[in-house]
């Protein structure tokens, strides 16, 4: 687990000029600016997926169809277009000129479209309707997150990634809270689509904070005469593969994030059929539970950040699968509301560990002037996380609903969660993690080495 040196990793000892990292350090208003952005991309996430859990488990609107199969069907294609579209319009970006940069005009376009789909998903009164509208807005929210992906790394130096890494934790815990927030108190009150207006304001402004605040970041890299198809095409080539430890990272990641998606997703069913809560009562509970993701949020992120800068990020992972499978764990075997709530603490623990160091880890091993693709494509891991949560757990809640009743169906899938945390420790044991003061290569050694 130290630190290695750079030909342990197929990283040069002499790196090219647009892989090295900026040197200038930015100020805090700086960095404030393009984290906020986060909180505004995170909290639509969550709104919309706690609204769409509301209206599948508390109205008819699903019909004769099954709680884990409505909750795939809903899921998977938008969860299709974020995996394809959020690593191509990244790359594609990394190519792209314009008088504003290579990343801002794809983050406004892809914000104002997010405020038309956002409307759509709010009042269909459909499953099709909303599973298209849920599309639409993985289109138009991918479009602007890919780009954006890759603009952080264009701009933080070194010296500051840990503290950047942070913040972003930070804005995403933040953004987690909003959604979360503005969904529950929209159930309590019985008016859901008022979650996702607000959600959709507070994009706006921080999509403005961005654009109008932060710099353009670095130049695009050089076309040498591809066309844009080839460069959306090449985004996916295989030399991607040579990149051992960030595809094992990212396989890592895949699995933390499906472990935490299962509660996310299947929450309000936990709260309807373990507890027997009505819809207005599950908002008010979900705020409680939320106080405890905050608490546990709050106390991890800082000090995961300073600890990961000084032993490393991959013992700080570890210790993130640990407290997410305990947590879990206890919430899915809680007989009673507060040992439930106490199990969402720890989860939150975990969760924002996790969101401290890995966007540090990712930018520590990704070749710098392909950043919008690498992160882009690392995003293929959060983009099939909900999908795969949602369809796993979905499978084994219906399945154990049948056989043993409502109520055990959710604890089951929960119960899996604590499993792909293992999974995901398992999978982080191949990653290499560079010496600081190195930057990633453009080839390494092969995957399956």
């Amino acid at each position: 687990m130290g630190r290695v040196r750079p030909s342990d990793t197929g990283i040069p000892e002499t790196v090219a000029a647009e892989e090295a990292r900026p040197t200038a350090l930015l100020p805090m208003t700086q960095l404030l600016r393009i984290s906020a952005f986060w909180l505004g991309l995170t909290a639509i996430d969550t709104a919309y997926g706690l609204f769409v859990q509301m209206r599948l488990t508390y109205s008819d609107l699903r019909g004769d169809v099954g709680l884990g199969l409505a909750s795939a069907i809903v899921a998977v294609g938008g969860a299709v277009v974020a995996i394809a579209v959020q690593p191509t319009v990244g790359s594609i970006s990394d190519y792209s000129t314009s008088r504003w940069g290579r990343r801002k005009p794809y983050i406004v376009f892809g914000a104002l479209l997010d405020v038309v789909f956002l409307l759509g998903i709010a009042y269909a009164n459909s499953l099709v309707a909303i599973a298209a509208f849920v599309i639409l807005l993985n289109l138009s929210t991918n479009t602007a997150r890919g780009p954006f992906q890759g603009y952080v790394p264009d701009l933080v130096a070194e010296s500051q990634v840990g503290m950047a890494s942070a913040m972003v934790g930070l804005m995403q815990v933040a953004g987690n809270v909003t959604g979360f927030a503005l969904a529950s108190i929209a159930a309590a009150l019985n008016y859901l689509p008022l979650a996702l207006i607000a959600v959709a304001v507070i994009e706006l402004v921080t999509m403005g904070s961005v654009v109008l605040g932060v710099g353009q970041g670095l130049p695009p890299r050089p076309r040498q005469g591809k066309s844009w198809v080839a460069i959306a095409r090449g985004t996916w080539a295989t030399d991607i593969l040579r990149q051992r430890s960030y595809m094992w990272l990212v396989a890592s990641r895949l699995f933390f994030l499906m472990a935490g998606g299962i509660l996310f997703s299947y929450a309000a069913a936990y709260l309807k059929y373990a507890f027997g809560y009505t819809q207005e009562e599950a908002g008010l509970v979900f705020i409680l539970m939320l106080g405890a993701l905050v608490v546990g949020n709050a106390m991890a992120i800082v000090p995961a950040s300073r600890v990961s800068d000084r032993v490393g990020r991959k013992p700080v992972i570890y210790g993130a699968c640990l407290f997410g499978a305990i947590g879990v764990g206890l919430t899915a075997l809680a007989p009673v509301l507060p040992l439930a709530i106490c199990g969402a603490a720890i989860y939150g623990t975990a969760a924002g560990t996790f969101m401290a160091v890995d966007w540090a880890f990712m930018t520590d091993i990704i070749p710098r002037a392909s950043a919008g693709r690498y992160m882009g494509l690392s995003n293929v891991a959060t983009g099939s996380s909900g999908l795969l949560a949602t369809v796993v757990g979905g499978l084994v809640l219906d399945w154990v609903t049948s056989a043993a009743g409502p109520a055990a169906g959710p604890r089951a899938a929960f119960l899996v969660g604590v499993a792909l945390y293992g999974v995901a420790a398992l999978l982080l044991r191949p990653v290499v993690e560079p010496r600081r003061g190195t930057a990633a290569p453009d080839a390494a050694e092969p995957l399956f080495a």
